[in-house]
């Protein structure tokens, strides 16, 4: 059983399922709701526990009710919340996300903006038997740290970019970077994904680059080339943590040891999989799950 250590958000997620998104300032009657773990980094810890890796969670949260719920939910799943730091006088973050009928997804969210960046509470190496780490861009100076640690280690540090970062060095740190579309929009100013990752690639000569999107498959460098793979056809219900289950897939593949293309194989089918079902994150398969998808 391989390690992942994850760092970054983890949130309560309020999700509510609609026929159609609001357009007014009226009343709403929601057709199905869940409570549940999300964030990026929460969603990623959650699905590598039922893919049937060691989870470890890095996170902030305040010291109220509901940081309890997202350690208390988190642990249940799995994951070891031991390095996650409750910070007293601050409030855990919180979202309220929309889903419509055909899966697309607006997210509401809170974080609050008093966290700190310091990473004193970080470790100074990284936990024995970490086989990969997995950060986003919620806590980026935390992120560049744990990348440098795992770059030190010989260990994969994968970066989930579903926005373009701000901090100087987090995209030189990591090993595996992978953006959404529109955060390698925002960073090249390009629309076309193949011409984003080769402008990209010139500069991030020592990073394996990838985008993801969405029912358009994955694009990725391969022999200094922009390879794809196609994403699975599935009947979409909520797209809401997909991409984080993706990453937190792709981030055990590499950590069991799969090249780049069989790993964003097995996390295109892991993400496939979560869209088919509602709730956001909690919807992320097992392992035999995604096996018998990609026996297919």
């Amino acid at each position: 059983m391989q390690t992942v250590l994850c760092i970054g958000i983890a949130t309560l997620d309020y999700v509510y399922k609609l026929d159609a998104l609001p357009t007014r300032a009226e009343k709403y009657r929601a057709r199905d709701v869940a409570v549940t773990t999300g964030g990026c980094a929460g969603n990623a810890a959650v699905a590598i526990a039922r893919l049937g890796g060691r989870a470890r969670l890095i996170a902030r949260l305040g010291d109220d009710r509901v940081g309890d719920d997202i350690v208390g939910s988190l642990t249940d799943e799995g994951v070891d919340c031991s390095g996650v730091v409750r910070l007293g006088g601050l409030r855990s973050p919180v979202s309220a996300i929309l889903v419509d009928a055909a899966g697309e997804r607006t997210v509401i969210s809170y974080s609050d903006p008093r966290y700190p960046a310091a990473v004193e509470s970080l470790p100074a190496a990284l936990p024995q038997g970490t086989g990969a780490v997995l950060g986003d861009t919620r806590w980026q100076e935390g992120a560049a740290r744990i990348f440098m640690l795992a770059r030190a280690a010989g260990v994969p540090a994968v970066f989930d970019v579903d926005r373009a970062p701000d901090h100087p060095g987090v995209l030189d740190a990591a090993s595996h970077i992978a953006f959404s579309a529109q955060a390698l929009r925002e960073r090249t100013g390009l629309e076309d994904p193949r011409e984003g990752l080769r402008s990209l690639a010139s500069r991030l000569r020592d990073s394996w680059l990838a985008v993801t999107t969405g029912e358009g498959g994955v694009f990725f460098i391969e022999d200094g080339k922009v390879a794809h793979e196609p994403a699975f056809a599935v009947d979409v219900i909520d797209t809401l943590g997909a991409g984080d289950v993706w990453h937190g897939a792709l981030a055990l593949a590499l950590a069991e040891g799969m090249a780049p293309r069989p790993a964003v194989r097995f996390a295109n089918a892991t993400a496939a999989i979560k869209c088919t079902r509602f709730g956001g994150g909690r919807g992320a398969p097992r392992r035999a799950e995604v096996e018998h998808l990609l026996r297919g």
